[in-house]
């Protein structure tokens, strides 16, 4: 497996690999990728610098035609796509189904919004002259992202900095470096010049090359908070514009008035959909104490009916493996917190049963009796564990779900339209959704979050081109004469 640079694919300069594990069979190797350096990022950033002085030119519907093409190819390849995914990040064949699925809705929607990339004109204060604006392109965009997403999130990124006029250098995570191949190569057959886009594979030392390379002009990031803060300092000290899209501790509230089967769905769902491995996940649940004894008594039951399984050798599997051993580890270690924390009802342990054996595999877990100062309750676990808090009324439970440092999704279970009016303008998140689980983002909406989720940027939507553009300010006077504005004409 190799780099893709100016549509050709090439090894790394340094020589070095690793290793594309499958999670759920670490003994399966999927490929060797390049171990990549600066050098071949700053080969990758040269090629998109040449490039996009003429996809710049292109006019904008034409560069939507190829991003449309782009979504017929997803289309076509969808089936082989979601079987390599799976293999390398473990989410069953319906769960990367719909991940590329978003990517082919991002490409449709991409491709019409090059029709709609409006600017504003306003009236001028002064006689016989035009004031207008127009939205431009920026440069070279680095895209780094997390594996959770492979096809997705990258998607809901490159695809509108293509849209816009940008060209850019893509840095995968180095836990799913396939799908990013597929990925350039669908990008090549759907008629994308070379150097517009480009992959670099590899770990920090080439994220950190993007990051610091001068002729990088944004920076859109998708993973820990940790590095993200770390990245966000180094673009100011740059002068760079950054994208950040974070953790979550996302909570979903449940009434005594709600629909309690629908409520239960959304939170098996939510909280053990991609093995709890999105920043969307529903990684905190608020009872009110009234139903708080009977849910949960229905949500062990369920939960652990759950079948857990590689999702290319078990169809019926509905929870994969967790990414990798490092992951893995970091699950149990706060499942051992939690035990000391809570009251463990569920799960707490790796399952090795059978074919389970070589993989990550963590059962569902869930703790009751949270305390709002637990750190099972604070910090991002990114695994399949749900942490249960008590409510006494509605308004405890908004304080509960506010008590966080993260602010992406949310979710609240309640047939009362003046709670979920309320739960709409109060609680503090990019997202909420009323009667629906913390997870579920559609293409076409913005999509990130508040506080240590993120930056303030959105992704998805209208609000994406925000991101991938700047706003440059035209004047045009033909009064044939000195107009002064900014003095005082009055």
């Amino acid at each position: 497996m190799k780099n893709f640079v100016s549509n050709q694919w090439l090894p790394s300069s340094t020589g070095r690999t690793f290793n594309n594990l499958n999670p759920a069979d670490a003994t399966d190797v999927i490929g060797a990728f390049p171990l990549s350096s600066a050098d071949d990022v700053a080969a990758a950033v040269d090629a998109a610098s040449v490039a996009y002085k003429q996809w710049r030119l292109l006019p904008a519907p034409k560069r939507g035609d190829i991003l449309r093409v782009a979504g017929d190819i997803f289309t076509r390849r969808k089936d082989e796509l979601a079987a390599i995914m799976t293999r390398e990040m473990g989410k069953t064949l319906a769960e990367t189904k719909g991940d590329i699925q978003e990517a082919i809705d991002t490409c449709y929607y991409a491709a019409t919004e090059t029709r709609r990339l409006f600017g504003y004109n306003a009236p001028s204060e002064m006689n016989n002259k035009m004031n207008m604006s127009f939205r431009m392109p920026i440069g070279v965009c680095g895209i780094i992202t997390a594996w959770n997403f492979p096809i997705a999130v990258p998607s809901w990124k490159i695809i509108p900095a293509l849209a816009c006029g940008n060209t850019v250098v893509f840095k995968p995570s180095d836990d799913s470096p396939h799908s990013a191949n597929i990925f350039a190569e669908i990008l090549q057959e759907a008629g994308l010049p070379a150097g517009v886009f480009n992959v670099i594979h590899g770990n920090g030392e080439a994220g950190s090359a993007i990051v610091e390379h001068p002729d990088v002009r944004v920076v859109g990031f998708t993973g820990s908070t940790t590095t993200g803060n770390a990245i966000a300092a180094r673009c100011g000290a740059l002068n760079k514009k950054v994208s950040l899209e974070m953790g979550g501790k996302n909570a979903q509230i449940v009434m005594p008035d709600a629909d309690m089967d629908l409520a239960l769905h959304g939170v098996l769902w939510g909280a053990f959909g991609t093995t709890g491995q999105r920043c969307t996940a529903t990684s905190r649940l608020i009872l009110h104490e009234a139903i708080h004894d009977i849910f949960i008594a229905e949500l062990v039951k369920q939960s652990s009916e759950l079948i857990l399984g590689n999702g290319l050798s078990n169809a019926d599997a509905q929870v994969g493996p967790v990414i990798n051993q490092r992951q893995l580890d970091k699950i149990l270690s706060y499942i051992e917190i939690g035990k000391g924390e809570a009251t463990c009802v569920l799960g707490g342990e790796r399952d090795v049963d059978g074919s389970k054996a070589n993989g990550f595999f963590v059962k569902p877990t869930i703790f009751t009796d949270v305390e709002r100062t637990d750190r099972i309750f604070q910090e991002e676990i990114f695994g399949p564990v749900l942490s249960v808090a008590k409510a006494t009324s509605f308004e405890h439970a908004l304080e509960l779900a506010n008590d966080s440092a993260y602010g992406l999704s949310s979710s609240i279970y309640t047939r009362d339209v003046n709670a979920a009016f309320t739960a709409i303008r109060d609680i503090e998140a990019g997202i909420t959704y009323i009667n629906a689980p913390t997870i579920g983002a559609e293409a076409h909406m913005p999509f990130g979050g508040i506080k240590g989720t993120g930056n303030g940027h959105r992704e998805g939507g209208w609000t994406v081109f925000d991101i991938f553009t700047e706003w440059k300010t035209v004047y045009v006077d033909f009064s044939g004469k000195l107009q002064r504005a900014q003095i005082d004409n009055y």
